[in-house]
């Protein structure tokens, strides 16, 4: 019992931890930084909504909104909004619904094996959730270092460049959290089901066992008129 109880609040709290960063990542707005230059007076962030630039003498901030969901962006912004949006779903209800699942919750404290279901669901909800997060993060850092990578190999230094700043790292890390939170309660699921199945069973053995003993003793206390006129009114009965 103490193994699962830690089995589930180590997911828990990795579920919690993940569900946020995947969250914070997808709505901030440093998925790329300009890389470092020594003539750079300003920090230049472009998140997947908007693009910041921040004085770096006074620290004051402006940033600017993309166009329209609807307008026309590069597939590498659409998709990772995409995939980010449905990461940000899928660990927000896991979590949730992990929840439910905790044995120190006071939700269905009588039906064990629903509660095991409940992490199993919950657990395989953040796995999903760990897939798109990875996918879109990873993909958004890759073609980030490549359009710089490419650049350099031709002496292109106009413009600026970029690398992937601490937004993207942070979805990279809320997605692997999702996979280990979610490892860890499919797991907690699977090695405490037979346990709990086994105690139930035993239980249900035993109510089930003693009502015939009960049914036999009480039989043997009753004259035999009596039992054989009891068989007839429950064949009448039932007919």
């Amino acid at each position: 019992a103490g193994m699962k109880f830690f089995l589930q609040y180590l997911g828990c709290f990795f579920a919690f931890f993940s569900a946020g960063f995947l969250i914070i990542s997808t709505w901030t707005d440093c998925w790329m930084v300009n890389a470092d230059d020594s003539l750079e007076v300003s920090t230049k962030c472009r998140g997947l909504w908007w693009e910041c630039v921040t004085n770096v003498f006074d620290g004051i901030q402006t940033c600017d909104e993309y166009d329209s969901i609807y307008a026309q962006h590069s597939v590498k912004l659409v998709l990772t909004r995409a995939m980010m949006i449905t990461a940000d779903i899928l660990s927000g209800f896991g979590f949730l619904v992990l929840v439910l699942g905790l044995d120190c919750v006071k939700f269905l404290p009588d039906e064990p094996l629903i509660k095991l279901r409940i992490c199993l669901v919950s657990g395989v909800m953040l796995l999903l959730a760990g897939l798109p997060g990875i996918t879109g993060s990873m993909w958004y850092a890759v073609d980030v270092y490549m359009e710089r990578s490419s650049l350099l190999l031709h002496n292109v230094f106009l413009g600026i460049q970029y690398k992937f700043g601490w937004s993207c790292w942070l979805g990279m890390a809320g997605s692997l959290g999702c996979f280990l939170s979610g490892s860890l309660l499919t797991c907690c699921m699977y090695l405490f089901r037979e346990t709990s199945s086994g105690r139930l069973h035993s239980a249900y053995s035993l109510r089930k066992g003693y009502s015939p003993a009960v049914a036999v003793v009480t039989n043997a206390h009753l004259p035999s008129s009596q039992t054989a006129t009891s068989k007839m009114y429950a064949v009448d009965t039932r007919v």
